[in-house]
């Protein structure tokens, strides 16, 4: 019999893996069968609360759905070891991943890994070859990706009229932490999470740049940290700048200090497209963007600058419903796992080479920063 649910163990009790789990309940192909934590009382306790809010549901393959209450685990490798368990997503510190991604491999799991994937790209390639020798996926969470506005957005990046030859993309994503988040917030602590800002929101803003190219690699990039916590070890507040084969390049800015921002404009020679929440969706039934195609009317001393904007959106709820992104994540992702095929991903090209393409573009630009920001290059 062909097999319809992909059961998934969560290995750590992040905040972000809460999302995950009420994608996993409204994928309709998949169940969370286990939860591991290092303190078994802590995946009791995520279990508890995510439960009270959206009850796990075990569908039996002869029998109606029943709700069924996932395994606590205190142990990673225990849960890995299950023959119970298809596929595992991994919510654990970047520094601490690659461990937990080979061992699943070599348990043949496969893996959703959250972002940034490694500490170094090298790690990120030996975590994706394990995968590969193993014969399992290997996707990173990005779950923009996986949202129904980018093949219209790249519909409108195609239009010749209204927008032209793509020449430059900009992105933008920060949010201000609290008092507490230099001492408290992993993401400042350059054990756990030494990329910082630029791992945890930069990792968006690259992607949405090779996106927009293609998936072409730059030629060349350059970064700097503009703030930084942990004794100068972790960035805060980061800009980089990427080069690409002809007239195209790309900047953003990322930080731990900036009110929530998640715009991204992507510009060309006749017009430009901008999107308000490239990330994270605004609360909405729909996701949106404009395109703009703006003209500088001059006649003797009368000048008028004339906006021409389109608004454009797709149906798709902002989250926890089944056409949300991060559903769509959850199911392509067990889908591929059913299929065996292990090539989902944005497009055609395969997620794993999606994620260590922004590993490499991530390494190169930590390199530039560490070199006062010269421009590094990515050409082999």
């Amino acid at each position: 019999m062909t097999k319809k649910i992909c059961r998934w163990g969560f290995i750590g009790a992040a905040a972000i893996a809460r999302k995950n789990w009420k994608a996993v309940r409204m994928s309709g192909n998949s169940v969370v069968a286990a939860v591991a934590s290092r303190d078994v009382s802590r995946a009791e306790a995520f279990i508890h609360d995510c439960s009270l809010e959206c009850p796990p549901v075990i569908e039996q393959e002869d029998e109606h759905p029943t709700l069924t209450r996932p395994l606590a685990i205190g142990d990673y490798q225990e849960l890995i070891d299950r023959d119970d368990i298809d596929a595992v997503y991994i919510a654990l510190p970047t520094s601490l991943r690659k461990k937990w991604v080979i061992a699943a491999a070599k348990a043949g799991k496969h893996v959703l890994c959250e972002k940034p994937v490694a500490v170094h790209g090298d790690d990120a390639e030996e975590m994706i070859q394990a995968c590969r020798e193993a014969g399992v996926g290997f996707m990173d969470g990005v779950m923009f990706d996986h949202s129904a506005r980018l093949p219209e957005l790249r519909r409108s990046l195609k239009d010749p009229d209204r927008f032209g030859t793509l020449r430059r993309i900009q992105t933008h994503f920060s949010f201000c932490g609290d008092d507490s988040f230099d001492q408290s917030n992993i993401r400042a602590s350059a054990e756990l999470e030494p990329h910082g800002c630029l791992g945890d929101l930069g990792w968006y803003c690259i992607r949405m740049s090779l996106w927009a190219s293609g998936f072409q690699m730059p030629i060349a990039v350059a970064g700097r940290s503009i703030r930084t916590l942990d004794e100068g070890r972790v960035p805060s507040e980061f800009q980089g700048e990427l080069r690409f084969e002809g007239d195209l390049s790309a900047g953003f800015f990322c930080s731990f200090h900036c009110v929530n921002q998640q715009t991204a404009t992507l510009s060309g020679d006749r017009g430009y497209i901008t999107i308000d929440d490239f990330v994270l969706p605004f609360v909405d039934a729909e996701v949106k963007w404009q395109t703009n195609t703006h003209d500088l009317q001059i006649h003797n001393c009368r000048w008028n600058f004339g906006r021409h904007s389109t608004s454009h959106a797709v149906k798709e709820h902002a989250s926890g419903e089944p056409d949300s992104q991060e559903v769509r994540m959850i199911r392509n992702f067990a889908v591929d796992v059913l299929q065996n095929s292990h090539h989902i991903a944005p497009g055609s090209i395969h997620a794993a080479d999606v994620a260590l393409k922004t590993q490499r573009v991530l390494d190169a630009l930590r390199r530039s920063d560490a070199e006062f920001g010269a421009w590094v290059s990515l050409e082999e």
